[in-house]
């Protein structure tokens, strides 16, 4: 049978019952007689207590152990469980005997009882787990990861698994990683230009961007679907909210419009803030008194406040009367910016905001034009504290405005010929959105860089582990 989890340990009422905990050592304090010895194994924020009292009777070996042991040590331990007299916690383990398992020497081992800066840990990205911080984050994004599940399985949505290699590129802005077997080193000294016929599948191919135009034609046949997976961006930016390798998840509604599109956004959002605010409190209430000031506060206000709802033209003009604050100039047509977005939800909203019918010049070429043909039915679902976090419209289902916006923006129909082909059998009105989960993990833990909610990010220049 496998051994308890810290976790489940902890739940248990403390009487006395004989027990074996099997973890990493986080301190060892010693006094007279007495020994304490915190051990975590990650299943949940804190670890347990361990505590040896000299004035009993141990062999050699536990006495030999106990002297060894240091941080990041591992050990399996036995005693049993006891009413704990020290504050902060119910139940600690009265010791009988310690095994080291695995050895971690003071002298070389990273991670010592202290702080360390977040640059350092992301240098020893395979070690960063074991710390309060990034254990925490690990465990957000695993119960996050299953609730994204849970919200579409209870609505009827089928999952669905997009290819990660294509050919298309859903966002038509080129930013693709290209697969390829192509010997390019000899292409190279030959002078000669790639024969993509010859490459393993015949065509330029690249890492996808999104999984939305597959997902597209599996909602146009089972009604709702979603995926959840790896997404890939060839962007040349180096900052704290880019990541080359990415996870995205794109639900897709047929028979749906833009405002039925705003009402799953908005549910969704806060079905994943209240499963966090519930299921990681201590993990939150870490990040609220170390890294976010009122973290926790800000969520909630998320999920108890309905979200207002606001056409681009009038967030421009509420921009507008304010354009002397910001450093990007706003005006009609323009990409809104992190500081417009954050303005309209903190100074204009109050509250997370909805905003409708952008510019048509600003978004992809999927998204359905309005009756006035200059705007969209797209949505960008925005929040207090970071701005922008879903981004979604209404897909075009007319074949022949498909095909006019395809070419006005010099793209090859051919390429995305099966894509038309929804629009040419059996068309109907759908929509979808996309979240992308590290910025997802990024809100909820307060975490300033993405690079530090993914176990291992890749970025420029960044591909270690």
């Amino acid at each position: 049978m496998i051994h308890p989890l810290i976790r489940e340990i902890r739940a248990l009422p403390p009487e006395s019952q004989e027990l074996t905990v099997r973890g990493w050592v986080r301190t060892k304090r010693e006094l007279k007689n007495l020994v304490f010895v915190e051990v975590s194994d990650g299943s949940c924020f804190g670890g347990i207590q361990c505590t040896f009292d000299r004035t009993g009777r141990w062999g050699e070996e536990t006495e030999k152990a106990l002297s060894a042991i240091s941080t990041g040590v591992s050990v399996e331990i036995t005693g049993k469980l006891v009413p704990s007299p020290a504050a902060g916690q119910e139940a600690e383990l009265a010791a009988a005997a310690i095994t080291i398992i695995g050895d971690a020497p003071a002298d070389q081992y990273p991670l010592q009882k202290k702080r360390h800066s977040l640059e350092f840990l992301r240098e020893i990205a395979h070690l960063r787990a074991r710390t309060n911080t990034f254990g925490a984050v690990a465990r957000v994004r695993s119960r996050l990861a299953f609730a994204v599940h849970e919200f579409f399985q209870s609505r009827g949505f089928q999952y669905i698994h997009t290819p990660i290699i294509t050919a298309s590129d859903a966002e038509g802005a080129g930013a693709m990683f290209q697969v390829t077997t192509l010997d390019l080193e000899a292409l190279a000294k030959s002078g000669k230009p790639p024969d993509y016929g010859k490459d393993f599948f015949g065509k330029r191919s690249g890492l996808t961007v999104s999984g939305q135009l597959e997902a597209e034609t599996y909602a146009l046949a089972l009604s709702r679907v979603y995926t959840f997976g790896p997404t890939f961006r060839a962007e040349n930016s180096n900052t704290t909210r880019h990541l080359a390798e990415f996870w995205m998840i794109e639900p897709e509604m047929a028979f749906a419009r833009l405002e039925d599109n705003m009402v799953l956004a908005e549910d969704f959002l806060k079905f994943l803030l209240s499963t966090a605010l519930r299921d990681n409190a201590e993990d939150i209430a870490f990040f609220n008194a170390h890294i976010e000031k009122d973290l926790s506060g800000v969520l909630r206000s998320v999920v108890d406040t309905p979200f207002v709802r606001m056409t681009y033209t009038d967030a421009v003009t509420e921009l507008e009367k304010n354009a002397q604050s910001f450093e990007f100039r706003p005006y009609w047509g323009c990409d809104l910016q992190s500081e417009h977005e954050k303005f309209l939800t903190e100074n204009v909203a109050q509250g997370p905001v909805i905003v409708t019918d952008y510019p048509r010049e600003i978004k992809a070429f999927y998204m359905k034009m309005n009756d006035d043909r200059k705007t969209v039915r797209a949505m960008d679902v925005l929040v207090p504290r970071l701005g922008e976090i879903i981004g979604g419209s209404e897909r075009e289902e007319n074949l022949s405005a498909l095909e006019e916006r395809i070419r006005a923006l010099g793209m090859n129909l051919e390429d995305y010929s099966w894509y038309l082909d929804l629009r040419r059998y059996g068309s109907a009105p759908h929509a979808g959105f996309g979240l992308g989960f590290e910025r997802l993990i990024q809100y909820v833990t307060g975490m300033a860089n993405i690079r530090d909610v993914i176990p291992y990010p890749r970025a420029v220049g960044q591909v270690n582990f």
